[in-house]
């Protein structure tokens, strides 16, 4: 019954640029949580931002993203999922307008979280329609795998772009890059998607829900940053802490109890497969953003280079990235998804544990070349087994929802991870910032990002079922 419900939704539609509009989506929005960090020091003496204000271009985007994700899923399951996705595409781009013509920080800020409430319609509703479009067997193996290369090179071109715009045309132009990509994914939507299926109408979206969940996570967040200003055990950031654990807490009573149509349904977590994908996709998106970050910082402010060629020098991670999600399409014929997690998991750990070694008197050859490559071949062949296996079980109706979820827990988990992992490092740097003292924080910022990713591996053993019986055509069942 529910692939053929699959087959009605998807009925009308031109699969070939369906999934070419979700895999520009899906490469812009990637972009865009990557594409200002090498750019992050020219915007903040552009601006006047402070040193920790700064932080909150990076956590404007990546929480209401993060934050909002449930209700764009469950908003786009409820009034279609092609509707949906071109209002989103309409914001994200409109409010990357703004934030290029921002002359003040809470300008720049407030663009920022637009944006992040346009990725949180667009994302879960292009991946809906991908899951819609391509139900199974080889050509959804083949498309969740271009999905998941466009998704992992998305963010790792973000940081080249970034830094070649920033130094040649200015920061603005890290907000301007995404109107092209905004337009050409509104055309081959417009043309290429299928129109909406009649949706069953349950109740009205719980958008309390929505707002507890994104207040909760970024105060939150907001209490782990400010510990370089007030310790963890001060009752300043005790009482942000609590606060946010509460709103959390009355998000889940929210959830039980609503009249309206939950965000999400809370018996979906205790499927094995759906709760241990989120796990490892919080664990993986912390991990991640902290690369990101640090290599960043690392290969300016320690090894001295310039914004263009500390962006060059991403490009081993972003092709290897690119390889990574290759050889998942192709051992993912022969493999089952869990299975990729472990491989993919652990070369990505032993990838950061390498970068862990990182020396103040290093270079891009000897110190950041090997540990990206194998980081990022890890990488990429983690995202799509991990996409598949959290949304493979669930009904079509649930689809935008259960797509919104991953992608919330990720950018939830980039967010937090970033915010703990730079606590981490800020403390071990100290007050006297030299290139040493800055390698020692970073160094030690990517060992706690091996840990996080190690403890993905053994979510994906302990925790995710083992693999099914293969299907006729070589697939594995998720």
């Amino acid at each position: 019954m529910a692939s053929e419900n699959t087959t009605v939704v998807a009925r009308g539609a031109r699969p070939g640029t369906t999934l070419a509009a979700v895999s520009v989506v899906q490469f812009m929005v990637s972009l865009d949580l990557t594409v200002v960090n090498v750019g992050l020091p020219q915007i903040a003496s552009g601006l006047g931002f402070s040193q920790v204000g700064l932080t909150w271009v990076i956590h404007a985007y990546a929480l209401t993203f993060g934050g909002l994700l449930l209700l764009g899923g469950k908003i786009a399951d409820r009034y279609g999922h092609k509707r949906v996705m071109l209002f989103g595409l309409g914001l994200f781009g409109l409010s990357s307008l703004v934030g290029g013509l921002a002359q003040a920080p809470g300008q720049l800020v407030a663009a920022r979280a637009a944006q992040g409430i346009g990725a949180a319609a667009v994302a879960p509703a292009a991946l809906a329609l991908l899951s819609s479009t391509f139900p199974g067997g080889k050509e959804r193996v083949k498309a969740f795998g271009i999905w998941s290369a466009m998704n992992a090179s998305g963010g790792a071109v973000g940081v080249l772009v970034g830094g070649l715009l920033t130094q040649y045309a200015g920061w603005q132009w890290v907000m301007y890059v995404n109107l092209p990509m905004a337009a050409l994914a509104l055309a081959l939507a417009w043309r290429g998607i299928a129109p909406d299926a009649t949706a069953a109408r349950r109740g009205r979206p719980d958008v309390l829900g929505a707002v507890l969940a994104t207040a909760g996570a970024a105060l939150f967040v907001f209490g782990i940053v400010r510990t370089d200003q007030y310790a963890w055990t001060s009752p300043t950031t005790l009482l942000t802490l609590v606060v946010a654990v509460a709103l959390l807490a009355a998000f889940i009573q929210v959830e039980r109890t609503t009249k309206r149509d939950p965000l999400i349904r809370l018996g979906l977590f205790t499927n094995r497969s759906v709760a241990g994908a989120n796990l490892f996709i919080l664990l993986f998106g912390g991990a991640m953003a902290s690369a990101l970050y640090f290599v960043s910082l690392y290969l300016q402010r320690v090894l001295g280079g310039s914004p263009g060629r500390a962006g060059a020098e991403f490009l081993p991670f972003m092709l290897g990235v690119v390889v990574g999600s290759t050889l998942a399409v192709k051992f993912g014929y022969k493999f089952a998804p869990r299975n990729m997690l472990i491989i993919g998991g652990t070369l990505a750990a032993l990838g950061y544990a390498w970068f862990g070694l990182m020396r103040s008197d290093g270079s891009f050859l000897a110190d950041v070349l090997g540990p990206s490559v194998l980081a990022s071949i890890g990488i990429g062949l983690c995202l799509a087994p991990a996409v598949s296996i959290a949304t493979g079980g669930v009904q079509p109706h649930e689809a935008g929802a259960a797509s919104g979820v991953l992608n919330s827990t990720r950018q939830i988990g980039a967010s937090l991870g970033l915010a703990a992992l730079g606590t981490v490092a800020a403390n071990r740097t100290g007050s006297v910032l030299t290139p040493a003292t800055l390698n020692d924080g970073y160094a030690l910022g990517m060992l706690v990002g091996a840990v996080l990713l190690a403890c993905g591996v053994l979510i994906a053993l302990f925790v995710l079922p083992r693999p099914a019986r293969a299907t006729g055509d070589g697939a594995q069942k998720p």
